[in-house]
């Protein structure tokens, strides 16, 4: 009897997750850039429903009836939270990315792989996974040798090539290896950027289809506005950092809030701080090594503009030296001139005398 209540229980706790789905999922607004953040936002919020990401947290849906997240288990059975988080950092590219491949802009498919990371060094830092201190470290154990990284399978088929088309790579590990910012940024650094992710998410959450919703958002709004400026002040990311989009991700969505809330006649959601300015991009070892080049070929062009402004400086300074002999040849001459006619002059005055 005891089994047959917790089983009931649980079937009730899908019914209600379907219907939550359903509802911010499904019913999806019209704005493209909304769209894609419900999505997203979605996902995430579906998992912490089996994989809750508070400690002490607890959940009556078990992990491994999450859709087919425990294709991405050992031996289809996830025992440990490393083996979770794994997992779930799989189904993740999976629901985001695979499945809205064809749809996704380079920026977008890029945004998602940002907010997965972030997510997976908040859940590695929350559950204290042993020696595992940077993204760098996760890479080596579990991405570089792991074939779900290196595949992309859409219903059955092969979308590799879409994903290189957009993303530049042929797969997921080879993406993550070559981003300079996720092979170097500590766990610690990029988990503090879940909570600015999380209260997004609990902006669009609330619905944005009209003046009130956006009102009753407003609070939200101004709790992210903060806790970006926070980040934003307490972050030693720059402008030319390989990680400026971490805050250009957040940014943009927040933007494309703000700006959808603006034309429904809601224009109190704050403004964030100057760093939102940032035009960056994820920053692989290809694009350095293009940066590198630009620059060395930056400061060829410098180096010849100042040899040239060297040359136009000489020019000046070797012409007057040219022209001095000149000059010194002319008065020579002209002092002759005057010495002979100072001669003939005092040659003639004796002659009169005579």
């Amino acid at each position: 009897m005891i089994i047959t209540k917790g089983i009931k229980d649980n079937n009730l706790c899908k019914i209600v997750l379907y219907i939550h789905m359903i509802k911010n999922v499904l019913t999806l607004p019209p704005n493209k850039a909304i769209y894609l953040t419900t999505i997203k936002c979605g996902r995430f919020s579906t998992l912490r429903n089996f994989l809750p990401d508070e400690l002490g947290k607890t959940t009556n849906l078990k992990f491994h009836d999450n859709g087919k997240i425990k294709n991405y288990c050992p031996n289809q059975n996830c025992n440990t939270d490393l083996d979770k988080i794994n997992a779930a950092c799989l189904w993740l590219l999976k629901q985001t990315i695979v499945n809205n491949i064809d749809s996704l802009t380079n920026e977008e498919l890029k945004a998602f792989i940002i907010y997965i990371m972030i997510w997976l060094s908040y859940m590695l830092n929350l559950k204290n996974v042993n020696n595992i201190n940077y993204l760098k470290d996760f890479y080596e154990k579990h991405i570089k040798n792991n074939s779900h990284y290196t595949k992309c399978n859409e219903s059955g088929d092969d979308c590799s090539d879409s994903l290189k088309d957009k993303l530049g790579y042929d797969n997921f590990k080879e993406f993550i290896k070559e981003n300079e910012c996720i092979m170097s940024i500590s766990i610690i650094e990029m988990s503090k950027y879940y909570d600015a992710f999380k209260l997004l998410c609990e902006i669009y959450a609330g619905g944005n289809t009209d003046k009130s919703s956006c009102t009753k958002n407003l609070k939200t709004a101004q709790e992210f506005a903060k806790k970006y400026k926070e980040l934003s002040d307490g972050s030693s990311i720059t402008e030319n950092s390989s990680c400026s989009q971490i805050f250009l991700t957040l940014s943009n969505d927040y933007n494309s809030l703000k700006k959808k809330c603006n034309e429904l006649g809601c224009n109190e959601f704050p403004p964030l701080p100057e760093k939102t300015t940032i035009q960056g991009h994820v920053q692989s070892s290809k694009d350095k090594s293009v940066e590198k080049s630009e620059e060395n070929s930056v400061q060829g062009f410098g180096a010849t503009l100042s040899n040239s402004s060297i040359t136009n400086k000489l020019i000046p300074v070797l012409s007057i030296f040219a022209a001095i002999p000149i000059f010194l040849g002319i008065a020579y001459k002209y002092s002759l001139f005057g010495f002979r006619k100072r001669d003939q002059k005092q040659h003639l005055r004796e002659k009169i005398k005579k």
